[in-house]
């Protein structure tokens, strides 16, 4: 294969496993909402809050997409904003009471996919495409950082 259709073949596989669906269309939440209820939740495990800027960062996506996402959710009573007792700029995205419900139902649906996915699949098949990954991001990140003795650029 030529390194052409290598990186090709790489972008597609990535948009593929970008789309795959966990939850079998039988889902409350889409998988970005998904997310951002786990990036909460794993907050506020941690004794924190989370603003809609930092939800972005983790995410990957816009603060104006966060923002939506937030008021659509609101809507479905599933988030709230609460405003910071010190400063009335900020506002912490909590989860209501319902939405713990939701993300849990959604879990339980999405581990019974993979485990029936491992069943197929097997362990061992599925722990060498997650080292396999793992081994080429992270050698990708090294060569986009220069770690490897390039400036990145394919010297």
């Amino acid at each position: 294969m030529e390194i052409n259709e290598y990186l090709i073949t790489l972008i597609r596989v990535i948009k593929d496993m970008e789309s795959l669906d966990f939850f079998m269309g039988d889902a409350k939440l889409s998988q970005t909402e998904f997310r951002l209820l786990r990036e909460i939740i794993i907050e506020g495990e941690q004794g924190g809050k989370v603003i809609s800027s930092e939800l972005a960062r983790r995410l990957g996506i816009t603060r104006s997409a966060i923002s939506q996402i937030v008021t659509k959710m609101e809507k479905r009573g599933i988030l709230k904003r609460e405003l910071s007792p010190t400063d009335k700029k900020i506002a912490y995205i909590r989860l209501s009471d319902a939405a713990y419900g939701v993300f849990e139902e959604q879990c339980a649906r999405a581990n019974a996919v993979m485990e029936r996915v491992t069943e197929i699949l097997g362990e061992e098949k599925l722990r060498s495409l997650i080292a396999a990954y793992d081994e080429f991001a992270s050698v990708l990140n090294r060569v986009a950082q220069g770690a490897d003795g390039t400036n990145g650029k394919g010297d």
